[in-house]
């Protein structure tokens, strides 16, 4: 990607070596927002309070479970976690080395360009099509483990959107684990990692994300994880608009390197790497096939019209 000409974004929050305890922990209520997956040229609003999520949430607390499992994925992140064996997070090499520190200071040049594009791509987007104001999502930096508003999260779990607080998460080891272990490198990889939770922002604002919980909530666990691959496909999606709005920073081969992470990151891939079999009554982020379809789509369109993946009969 061509982004040294890009502003990187000053919604950047860098919480990396703070652990995972800091911070307040909250459920903030913030504003009402719409329901409805934009038709044409209006958005019919609508909403409803965030009580379901905390009463879900403490839950989760007195049990000890992440809180995140409780939506089934619904937040985001790339896919199924990549285990890391515990002798190579030993052997990480210390913050205060001088290259890793260079390394961390770039990854965050980097990632704030990206979240610069996200946002010039989707405030345009917004005006245009949606006639609505887009509030850019901030971007946590993370290490091992954080607080968010939607609980503590460990980096193993990847990438996440916390609808709670708006914010994108992300440790910047995740792409190491992408390139080494998934065979996903490339920097517009890295991209579409942070365009497909900002994805996951753009349905937040537009209510999609509040709508698909509330549906949750009523279905049997097999119905639910399917309302929960056509979100992550929907984010895909919205990647590829992204990717398409940003086609002039591209070069040779970055479309191949965002579709061979779509493709790593299928849920039927990632269950034969880790346990040999495929389950797809379990899958929660969708098939590779799936992925690379939907990213495509998007990317081609540069329509977010084209990214309605609950009314289409064909994931």
């Amino acid at each position: 990607m061509r982004l040294d000409d890009e502003r990187p974004s000053d919604n950047i929050e860098d919480r990396r070596g703070e652990g995972g305890f800091g911070g307040g922990f909250g459920f903030p209520r913030g504003r009402r927002i719409p329901v409805r997956f934009p038709q044409g040229r209006g958005v019919r609003r609508g909403g409803f309070g965030l009580g379901t999520l905390v009463i879900l949430f403490v839950l989760a607390w007195f049990l000890g479970i992440n809180p995140l499992a409780l939506l089934g994925g619904l937040t985001g992140g790339g896919g199924p976690a990549i285990p890391v064996p515990q002798e190579e997070a030993q052997n990480a090499p210390a913050p205060h080395d001088t290259a890793s520190r260079r390394a961390a200071d770039a990854g965050k040049i980097f990632v704030a360009k990206v979240l610069g594009t996200t946002e010039r791509t989707w405030q345009r987007i917004f005006r245009d099509q949606l006639h609505m104001r887009y509030q850019p999502p901030r971007l946590v930096l993370f290490s091992g483990a954080v607080r968010s508003a939607c609980g503590i999260a460990a980096a193993a779990m990847g990438p996440f959107y916390c609808p709670l607080d708006r914010k994108v998460y992300i440790d910047l080891s995740f792409y190491r684990d992408m390139r080494e272990k998934l065979g996903a490198g490339g920097d517009f990889a890295q991209a579409y990692v942070i365009a497909h939770e900002v994805g996951h922002h753009v349905q937040n604002l537009l209510g999609i994300a509040e709508k698909v919980m509330r549906q949750r909530q009523r279905l049997p666990r097999a119905r639910a994880n399917a309302l929960s691959v056509r979100m992550e496909l929907q984010a895909d999606c919205f990647a590829g608009v992204w990717g398409h709005d940003n086609r002039h920073l591209l070069e040779r081969g970055d479309l191949e390197e965002a579709l061979n992470a779509a493709a790593a990151i299928g849920d039927d891939r990632l269950q034969r790497r880790t346990q040999g079999y495929v389950v797809p009554e379990s899958f929660t982020h969708g098939t590779s096939e799936q992925r690379v379809r939907w990213f495509r789509r998007g990317f081609e369109s540069g329509d977010i019209r084209a990214c309605d993946t609950f009314s289409a009969r064909r994931l």
